[in-house]
């Protein structure tokens, strides 16, 4: 039977580019790792459906100095989109580091084989916001190709262990959870591992760990359209909230502008912004374009001013959908986009012949666990990586490929400076036998499918409405209501209900939705993302 209760080294919850990339660092420097995800396989989160690519040869090569102006073009590019919020730390940081992690990372350790020209060289595709090619890719799966490279690495290393189908309920830390009321009164308050529940066997575990990753993804399930993964209800952010961890940027949710219009499922299959970027043009109802009426970079322009354009376009109309004409891509389609062109046909599309049915869709959080160029974070013993962090990189808008990097970019710095960390020592003796196994507070089995439903369509239903694209004070003062009282309801259906995965994702999308909304109020300046119409 599997164990309830263990103690490991290093813990890193969530096994995207950002948890898999640490694995592999810590493990290569020595460190024991457990690796947990809460799908059925290590692939199952953001990573493996990123299309456009990943950002190239921004620091200046030692053999070619003049490459030195892409890094700082490249900088422009993320300030620019970023709305000059970002923490110039960060972007300077990914600028510098994102060149080697690639090489050493992806194409040397990993073997992602990237497209190439006929000559050889790597194929470099642009993107809404970048000033020039500069993206790599593997046609329109990029994130798969990583995942696949990163995953049989993983897979095949010795001191890496990977439980899957463990759904991380709660962090544990010293001030909590200790029984001995003598590690309370210390100053630190320190992560120690987190309760995971087993969906195989029903019940929690108690995972106690010297130091714990959170590398959880995002947080789009939160809203009505999304192309996120089903598990990115923000367990992350949920998590840190409740422990005290200092969060940031909050309010700040990109939306892809280019979602599949089509019903059938939350999530929305991912349009690739690459195809923009090598000639297609989104159009109103009547066939016309108009994105030059809203920004002079036309259809090129970042994604927050592409996605509020649409919808002025969409309520000025009364168009349910716009839609992307790809006649103007030079490529094959079936070759250069055979993701999109696929998800397209099962709907009933051939691409060659009409253009593809779009909306904006909830696509990537900007904001998180706020962390430095490290992955540290407020507490002590507890580092963020990936979507589910907040590095400043982005600042109040993301440009376009710069999620793959910073994931890959901060996955190494974070195995590198834990490496260290962890040789010098971990958990204050006796502290692990002060944290008490987890105990069930209710039996009720009240978790009843239609009931985790009605609640999830109010959490976004009340998201997209209120706190989406567009926001005004009326419509999130009437979020933060709604949620309010919605989060009381779920603690106290979630007190007396016993565990399950449902329960669980409920509880951490609709904290994560809260603490979004409240965010969203407290800042009354329109930037970026953060779209205030009043």
């Amino acid at each position: 039977m599997t164990p309830t209760r263990r103690h490991v080294p290093i813990l890193i919850i969530g096994s995207g580019v950002a948890g898999c990339t640490a694995a592999l660092t810590l493990a290569d420097a020595g460190c024991d790792v457990l690796l947990l995800n809460a799908g059925d396989n290590l692939a199952d989160g953001n990573s493996e459906l990123a299309q456009g690519g990943i950002i190239y040869r921004a620091a200046p090569r030692p053999d070619d100095p003049a490459d030195d102006d892409d890094a700082r073009a490249l900088e422009k590019d993320i300030l620019v989109a970023g709305h000059n919020y970002n923490y110039r730390k960060a972007v300077r940081w990914l600028c510098q580091q994102g060149p080697l992690c690639v090489d050493e990372v992806l194409i040397k350790r990993a073997g992602v084989r990237f497209d190439r020209n006929p000559d050889g060289s790597f194929n470099l595709t642009r993107e809404g916001g970048h000033s020039a090619p500069r993206i790599l890719h593997r046609a329109d799966y990029s994130g798969r190709a990583l995942m696949d490279g990163l995953t049989a690495q993983v897979l095949a290393h010795p001191r890496i262990t990977c439980l899957h189908r463990r759904a991380a309920i709660d962090l544990l830390t010293s001030h909590h959870h200790a029984k001995n009321a003598q590690f309370r009164y210390e100053v630190d308050n320190r992560c120690l591992g987190a309760y995971v529940l087993n969906e195989e066997s029903g019940e929690p575990e108690t995972i106690l760990a010297d130091w714990t990753v959170l590398a959880t993804g995002g947080v789009g399930q939160v809203f009505l359209h999304s192309t996120n993964a089903p598990g990115c209800v923000g367990a992350g952010v949920s998590m840190a909230f409740r422990a005290g961890v200092d969060l940031a940027n909050l309010e700040f949710m990109q939306f892809h502008p280019t979602a599949l219009y089509e019903e059938r499922s939350n999530r929305r299959p991912l349009i690739t912004e690459a195809m923009r970027g090598e000639g297609a043009r989104l159009l109103d109802e009547k066939g016309r374009a108009f994105m030059l009426r809203h920004d002079k970079r036309g259809d090129l322009a970042p994604r927050d001013v592409v996605a509020q354009a649409m919808m002025e376009e969409m309520l000025h109309s009364g168009a349910p959908c716009l839609f992307l004409d790809v006649s103007g891509v030079k490529q094959d389609l079936p070759t250069r986009f055979p993701t999109v062109f696929e998800q397209c046909r099962e709907a009933g599309l051939d691409i060659r012949k009409e253009p593809i049915p779009v909306v904006p869709a909830a696509h990537y959080f900007c904001g998180g666990v706020l962390t430095d160029t490290r992955g540290r974070t407020s507490m002590r013993g507890l580092y963020a990586i990936g979507e589910c962090a907040c590095t400043g990189l982005h600042g109040a808008n993301r440009l376009a490929s710069t999620s793959l990097l910073e994931a890959l970019v901060w996955g190494v710095s974070c195995g590198k400076d834990l490496a260290r960390r962890a040789a010098s020592g971990g958990m204050p003796t006796g502290l692990a036998a002060a944290i008490p196994d987890w105990q069930h507070e209710g039996d009720e089995r009240h978790d009843d499918p239609a009931l985790v439903a009605q609640d999830w369509a109010n959490i976004r239903n009340t998201m997209w409405n209120y706190v989406g694209i567009s926001r005004t004070d009326a419509r999130l003062r009437r979020a933060f209501e709604d949620m309010r009282d919605l989060v009381r309801h779920i603690h106290d259906f979630y007190k007396r209900t016993r565990i399950s995965r449902r329960l669980v994702d409920l509880f951490h999308g609709s904290q994560t939705a809260y603490v979004i909304t409240q965010a969203a109020m407290r800042n009354p300046v329109s930037l970026g993302c953060h779209h205030r119409v009043d």
